[in-house]
């Protein structure tokens, strides 16, 4: 292993380091936006007795902001009860842009590396080549060894860098997709709750 990065030269090092920095981001990211994290089922019973609850105690309001995204989502509507539509969708949509921040974390250092390992990898290639062509000016194209080490180094660079990219840009496909599914499920159930409370009475 540590043989092939000494063979790629330094391009090798910040291809290395962007793959670890990828991975890291990868299992993160899996770990957070799972469904059962973001969006618990326990809320779509819980919410639902608050909002036609005359009077909602502030320690509900705040277990249910500590509870998950979505908990901080449904809390600011029910916070703003007997406000008006109007109030409620505005305080729902704006807790809604933070959790959408916090879900997207890391999201665009990942499709960063998916772009730069490439680059990194041609940057390899044409380091490669000059030695190469640095080597044929200086000895002429009788010494194969001293050609060979520059075209190895070329070939390398360039694969690794695809080697990180390619499972590092579908990764970041991935969690973009399961950032979009999170937040249509949240605004479903935000929609839900806003219905609940006009159905009470409560909104106004």
């Amino acid at each position: 292993m540590w043989e092939l990065v000494a063979a790629g030269g330094w391009v090798m090092l910040p291809i290395l380091l962007c793959s670890v920095l990828a991975l890291a981001i990868v299992l993160e990211r899996l770990w957070a936006l799972r469904a059962a994290v973001v969006t618990p089922a326990r809320l779509s019973r819980r919410v639902p007795e608050l909002a036609a609850a005359p009077a909602i105690a502030e320690r509900d309001l705040a277990a249910l902001r500590a509870d998950s995204p979505l908990g901080r989502i449904l809390a600011a509507g029910l916070a703003s009860r007997g406000e008006g539509r109007a109030v409620v969708r505005e305080r729902v949509e704006e807790a809604g842009r933070q959790v959408l921040h916090e879900l997207e974390r890391y999201l665009n250092t990942l499709g960063t590396i998916a772009a730069v390992t490439p680059l990194l990898g041609l940057l390899g290639t044409v380091i490669g080549m000059i030695k190469v062509f640095a080597a044929i000016t200086a000895t002429g194209v009788g010494d194969a060894r001293a050609l060979a080490g520059g075209i190895s180094e070329a070939l390398l660079t360039t694969a690794a860098g695809l080697c990180v990219a390619i499972p590092a840009l579908i990764l970041y496909r991935y969690l973009r997709g399961r950032v979009d599914e999170l937040v249509v499920a949240m605004e479903a159930e935000a929609v839900r709750l806003m219905e609940t409370q006009e159905r009470s009475g409560a909104a106004g």
